[in-house]
């Protein structure tokens, strides 16, 4: 996919009536993600997003937040750039995340919607993909940056090492409700007895 392709998922799985819809837009600006790779990230970010909103709906007072999400991923120089521009920290990272969403004091105790920019990195989802030992896939890394991204702008917060374990928890539990099974803490790869090591 190219700079201009784009994936988009107008109303993922919590566009039902009466419910708030997400759309989730997805760029790569590397054009190093195959096609199947964007097309199963944006199949899962469809399943793991609208049910991050549903799940911290308690911290909304029941509003299952909807809106509009938009993920761009990056290589290492230029997420270095915006590193450094946006947190004044030299160096890449895994995501930046760009919270637009206002509230507009309605007075009716409602919750804005999402209104969200996040920059991924492919190559810091590589390198953490080997470390994690699920190399061949960096999009299972670049669904856990969006997610973690998107917690952050529901309330999550992890600075400190209760509410660090906590969004982390939260996290791999979303992702194993969708089926992928978790990320942040994958178990770790032990060779069956007699096996080589």
């Amino acid at each position: 996919m190219d700079d201009g392709g784009r994936t988009q998922a107008p109303n993922g799985p919590a566009a039902t009536p009466g419910k708030e819809s997400l759309r989730i837009d997805l760029a790569d600006a590397t054009g190093r993600l195959s096609e199947p790779a964007c097309g199963w990230l944006m199949e899962r970010l469809s399943e793991a997003l609208p049910e991050a909103c549903r799940r911290e709906s308690g911290r909304t007072g029941g509003k299952v937040r909807g809106g509009e999400v938009r993920v761009r991923v990056i290589a290492d120089d230029e997420m270095s750039k915006m590193h450094e521009e946006y947190a004044g920290v030299p160096g890449t990272t895994d995501v930046l995340t760009f919270d637009m969403s206002v509230d507009e004091g309605d007075g009716g105790g409602g919750v804005p919607p999402l209104d969200v920019d996040l920059v991924v990195c492919l190559d810091e989802a590589q390198r953490q993909a080997s470390a994690r030992g699920h190399g061949a896939t960096p999009q299972l890394e670049l669904l856990l940056y969006t997610l973690h991204g998107v917690l952050h702008c529901l309330g999550h917060d992890d600075h400190e090492e209760p509410s660090f374990r906590a969004m982390h928890d939260a996290e791999d539990a979303i992702l194993t409700a969708i089926g992928v099974g978790p990320v942040f803490a994958r178990p770790e790869f032990k060779p069956a007895e007699g096996g080589a090591a």
